[in-house]
């Protein structure tokens, strides 16, 4: 049955990707669905150095391995949302916003997001200087003074990490001293750029245009401490994280808190459902821990499926392992047409999305003389020396001036989709440029009735800036969401800035964090969003 998997993993983090890597590799056909971007929380942290057998490494270089192990062994991934689960059947069914998936089990791997403090002008100031990811924001504070809120892993060392931006760091702790391992908060501690304060708590942040103003209070004391500046100032939140399981409230038991409850084989209080990772009740949430609960649910499914098989009769197709000779015998010849940008496994999924591109596309680029410019226009004919569905076409007349240099997606005729990108779509913004190529050159990736007819349903002219950084993992979900509104009308747009080339529009917008969306030049939001989301933010 070509829609039945015999496991469904939802989330593509560390115990997701562990779970897939083992199912794969015992021939059970796995597919792992992923709404933003594959390996979870840990692809934001700059320096793994605890993970058993690996000196030092990133956690976007750990988790990409993980993935690589996962496809090697045939295991299917795809970038869609869930939006429900039917759990009650021998066979059970995962409804996403690309279609419905019915499997024998299901394995949530939905980890957790950064949690509010609620101190007072928290929300008032999320992306004006209240930041929660050191990759993504830290270097928005360069030359700042930044406080940290937090006492566990992430406070201690992401406010090392701040130290390469910011001119010094204060951390607020709220209990007597950090409650992660001493060889990290010591690192801290001895940090000569660093304040440590304890049994603190943050009381209230304001200003005008960012932050000024900070006031915090010793809980032991009672002293209460007011920090005022001239200049702006950064705060940063990492006080733990909230289980993504909105959706699976009243179909698995989960605690006061949100997680998951699980038995000592990661079971749920449904048959075949199970769940791995940061969503689950744990004294630890680490990288190690996850892979270890991904691999513990991932042999217990072996043996759930397996029985369903013989109870039910169906079987799935076996996945097909990727071959080493698909890599390793790729010859010099080979390499040369691909080219230095582009590597062989890129070009083999480059070639999937375009030969499913219903339409050419033509990629107007507007040039000035910034070397970033010359770097854009080299990786644009790169790309388009792919496919021919692609075709480039420089702008010599200077018809367009406005924040050079960009990349317009037009139609063959040379008439706009309504996407353009300014800078150079590489890094994490990579995949959501070849989507929105991919969203432009036809029907595109799939969007429910209601979806589409609240956007076609939009007559006046919306204008939408999304404001990135290459490094921020939570930019390119908004990218796609906001892309494939555009790509769908004729009246939106949706230009993408790699701010960094784009000081002015900082300024303007005052933006400190990332991604962030702006509406008709005056509607201003922050944090990544879904197409709903964005939906309704749009003046009708």
């Amino acid at each position: 049955m070509e829609n039945l998997y015999d496991v469904v993993v939802v989330g593509g983090g560390p115990a997701g990707l562990t779970a897939a890597i083992y199912l794969a590799r015992a021939k059970y056909r796995v597919l792992v669905l992923e709404k933003e971007q594959l390996g979870g929380q840990i692809t934001i942290t700059h320096e793994v150095v605890n993970y058993p057998g690996i000196l030092k490494t990133s956690g976007k270089a750990l988790t990409d391995t993980m993935q690589k192990q996962a496809e090697y062994f045939g295991a299917e991934f795809m970038i869609a949302e869930v939006t429900g689960f039917d759990l009650s059947e021998n066979i059970k069914t995962v409804r996403t916003n690309r279609g419905d998936f019915r499997c024998f089990g299901v394995l949530i791997a939905t980890g957790a997001h950064p949690r509010s403090v609620g101190f007072k002008g928290e929300e008032e100031h999320k992306g004006r200087g209240v930041a929660y990811c050191a990759t993504c924001d830290g270097e928005f504070f360069t030359d700042k003074e930044v406080f940290v809120v937090g006492g566990g892993y992430a406070a201690a060392e992401e406010s090392v990490f701040l130290t390469k931006f910011a001119r010094h760091v204060t951390i607020l702790v709220r209990k007597n001293d950090f409650s992660c391992a001493a060889s990290v908060a010591e690192q801290a501690k001895n940090h000569e750029k660093i304040t440590v304060l304890t049994n603190t708590v943050m009381e209230e942040v304001s200003g005008e245009n960012g932050l000024n103003y900070v006031r915090y209070k010793n809980t032991v004391t009672g002293k209460v401490t007011e920090y005022k500046s001239n200049e702006t100032l950064g705060v940063f939140v990492f006080a733990g994280y909230a289980p993504a399981t909105e959706i699976l409230k009243g179909t698995i038991e989960l605690n006061e808190h949100g997680y998951i409850v699980t038995d000592t084989s990661q079971k749920t209080s449904a048959d075949g459902v199970y769940a791995a990772g940061d969503v689950c009740i744990k004294p630890l949430r680490q990288v190690v821990t996850a892979v270890g609960d991904g691999a513990m649910a991932a042999t217990e499914l072996e043996k759930y499926v397996a029985e369903m098989q013989r109870k039910t009769g169906l079987r799935t197709n076996a996945p097909l392992p990727k071959s080493n000779q698909a890599t390793i015998g790729v010859t010099a010849q080979e390499t040369s047409e691909i080219g230095e940008l582009f590597t062989h496994e890129m070009r083999e999924q480059l070639d999937t999305v375009f030969s499913r591109m219903e339409n050419s596309l033509q990629l107007k680029l507007h040039l000035d003389n910034r070397p970033v410019s010359k770097e854009l226009e080299k990786f644009i004919t790169a790309l388009a020396d792919l496919s021919d569905k692609l075709t480039v076409y420089v702008d010599k007349d200077n018809s367009y001036s406005e924040n050079l240099p960009c990349v317009m997606v037009c139609r063959a005729d040379g008439t706009q989709t309504g996407l353009a990108f300014h800078g150079v779509p590489t890094g994490h913004e990579f995949t959501s440029f070849v989507l929105g190529l991919y969203n432009a050159a036809g029907s595109g990736q799939k969007i429910s009735d209601d979806v589409k007819q609240q956007i076609n349903s939009i007559k006046n002219t919306v204008d939408m800036k999304i404001l990135v950084t290459l490094s921020c993992t939570m930019c390119p979900d908004l990218v796609v969401a906001a892309q494939r509104i555009a790509a769908e009308s004729p009246y939106i747009k949706a230009h993408v800035y790699d701010i960094r080339h784009f000081e002015d529009l900082k300024e303007r917008y005052k933006v400190m964090s990332v991604p962030c969306l702006v509406i008709n030049d005056n509607q201003i939001s922050f944090g990544k969003k879904n197409i709903e989301q964005i939906l309704q933010l749009i003046p009708k």
